[in-house]
């Protein structure tokens, strides 16, 4: 099982949690008291400046119209050309200076474009524009003509802020005003509050960013400002979700990508002409950025308090939680097989007691370890190796040292008393080098009996396949074979004390059933079957039949191609009809060096050749 928590965490959670609760409920209840009050007074704000807006906008819209009115009055009045009528046009634009031109059409009458040319003059603009301008508004001036009052954005054509105010004159003329919207644009301003104005079609008229207003920018794609437009109200404020991109830069220098979808409070006054609507809106966070603030000042607090209490818990914890993750360290260890632990108590109390304890429960499984299979035991207690038997395709292998009783009596008729620890340590080094190819391999050792030894491969692990698996276990066998080459190399001729030591080895491949057998007291886990049979057989075949290393017809099946082999004599094995193929194992077929026959390989080993071959 998996620590998840130490006692050190869970005094740092709990204390966490009751400094969280505390300071946290205060924090919440503040903000709770002061949020609603703040979002009122916003709301008012909000509403209140729109309304402002409005009325500066529909007074400036106004002016224009009536003061364009008495003009067009007093030169129809006066006749186009007379005296009267200039000295009005003149006085009209001196009283007026942020209009530029009034455009006059009446059926039956030749069409007038009356200038201001200081307003041109002063801003650097051509006189001319005006007339262009007008000229190309032929769709605006009948949609007048079918009664609607218009107001356009003329700014993109002139490149400064200018308005076309259009509407009726006496029910068959049409008036058209260029006026200047700085004075609209300045009104509404940079601030938190921020306004602009739209017309019928959405287009932005007035906004303090200019580059809105000088790019045409139309907002009908937007859903809260359709609903706007059809909406049966003159005025209204709502809390408004949107990604608000219009309101960024249309200058291609400063332009942004803009597409977080924010909340505002947006307010709105619909116009009494050309239904201009005036729109304001605030940032729903701005409004409680100060109790925001203090929010955050809480928090600051909460966690400086709360690293101050984690700081004096750590320590504390440490003098608990450390031996344990110490002992949880051995305990894992102890669960993968690894008893060889060395632990020192370092404290008189229950942890140093529970520690010495460890200490000698891993001495007394390292001991135990090495009279059992340890690997196979660490597997069972990972329930990799389930209770019961089961059918596996497992390749079985079994070696045997020639001789063994004949080397034995030597030892003993030489060495007298100390033989038996002679041969006990002859025959361990043996044992490692041939254990270690073995496990080389990801074999599994099953036993050994005397000298012999049994593995097997695919039975407790398996390398997902029986030819890998019997792949593995002949060349675990070939492994062997090197290294008992090299190391009777290093023994010395006729030497009593560690004579050379040659043996056969025996494989075979076939489904046989593995599982845990033994009693209550005892158990181990092996692999019984016919397979087996015949592999302890093939193994008491080398020696007759001259060779180290022989495997059956269902081994040589599967890794025929991978082995350099010479068939064999067939046995006829009990419970089979037909005789068994049996094959000598000579090398690797991609290996370079040693032996290529069978022959190569009694000359190398110093294996008699049988009388009957």
């Amino acid at each position: 099982m998996t620590v998840r928590f130490s006692i050190g965490a869970k005094l740092i959670i709990l204390i966490s949690f009751i400094v969280i609760l505390s300071l946290g409920s205060v924090t919440a209840l503040v903000s709770w008291l002061v949020h609603g009050d703040l979002r009122v007074l916003a709301e008012e704000n909000n509403f209140e400046t729109n309304r402002r807006s409005a009325i500066e906008a529909e007074t400036i819209l106004s002016n224009v119209r009536s003061n364009s009115r008495i003009l067009i009055q007093t030169i129809t009045a006066a006749g186009a050309g007379s005296i009267m009528a200039q000295e009005a046009i003149d006085f009209f634009f001196e009283e007026n200076p942020q209009v530029a031109s009034v455009f006059f059409l009446d059926q039956g009458q030749a069409e007038q474009l009356l200038l201001n040319r200081q307003f041109f003059t002063s801003r650097d603009l051509e006189a001319e524009l005006a007339s262009s301008w007008f000229g190309n508004q032929g769709n605006a001036l009948g949609r007048v003509m079918r009664g609607e009052t218009l107001l356009l954005n003329a700014t993109p054509h002139f490149g400064g802020s200018l308005l076309a105010l259009f509407f009726s004159w006496q029910g068959s003329g049409v008036v058209g005003v260029l006026f200047s919207s700085e004075s609209l644009n300045q009104n509404f301003g940079f601030g938190t509050n921020q306004s602009y104005m739209i017309n019928s079609d959405a287009d932005i008229l007035s906004h303090a960013d200019y580059s809105l207003v000088h790019s045409l920018v139309n907002l009908s794609g937007k859903d809260f400002i359709r609903a706007i437009i059809n909406s049966p109200q003159k005025s209204r404020q709502e809390l408004i979700e949107s990604d608000f991109e219009f309101l960024q830069s249309q200058d291609p220098a400063i332009a942004t990508d803009f597409h977080e979808v924010i909340r505002k409070f947006v307010a709105f006054t619909k116009l009494d002409i050309a239904g201009a609507i005036v729109i304001t809106s605030i940032e729903y966070n701005k409004v409680f950025e100060g109790i925001a603030a203090t929010t955050r000042r809480n928090i600051y607090l909460t966690i400086a308090v709360l690293s101050i209490s984690i700081i004096f818990i750590w320590f504390f914890s440490k003098t608990i939680s450390t031996p344990l993750r110490a002992l949880t360290v051995v305990a894992r260890n102890i669960e993968g097989g690894d008893f060889n632990m060395e632990l020192k108590p370092k404290t008189r109390d229950e942890i140093g007691v529970l520690t010495n304890s460890f200490q000698h429960m891993c001495a007394a499984l390292h001991i135990f370890g090495r009279f059992t299979n340890k690997e196979t035991a660490v597997k069972a207690m990972r329930n990799e190796i389930k209770p019961g038997g089961l059918q596996k395709h497992a390749t079985i292998f079994f070696s045997d040292i020639r001789g063994f009783t004949t080397l034995s009596e030597g030892f003993t008729s030489v060495f007298g008393e100390e033989a038996s620890d002679r041969i006990v340590y002859w025959l361990n080094h043996y044992l490692t080098a041939m254990i270690d190819c073995v496990g080389k391999t990801n074999g599994t050792i099953d036993k050994f009996i005397g000298d012999a030894v049994m593995a097997h491969w695919g039975a407790a692990y398996t390398e997902g396949c029986p030819s890998k698996d019997a792949y593995n276990c002949v060349k675990a066998a070939l492994l062997m074979r090197d290294a008992l080459y090299h190391m009777n190399k290093e023994r010395t001729p006729n030497d009593p004390a560690s004579p050379p030591i040659k043996i056969g080895c025996g494989i075979n491949t076939g489904m046989v059933t593995a599982g845990q057998l033994g009693s209550d007291m005892r158990m181990e886990y092996t692999v019984i079957g016919a397979p087996v049979n015949l592999a302890s057989r093939l193994e008491s075949l080398t020696k007759t039949l001259g060779v180290d290393i022989l495997i059956s017809e269902y081994t040589w099946n599967l890794v025929g191609d991978e082995f350099i082999t010479e068939e064999m004599t067939s046995v006829t094995v009990k419970g089979k009809e037909e005789p068994v193929r049996i094959f000598a194992v000579v090398n690797f077929v991609n290996q370079e060096n040693g032996p290529k026959t069978i022959a190569d390989v009694r000359k190398l080993l110093g294996i008699e050749v049988p009388k009957n071959s």
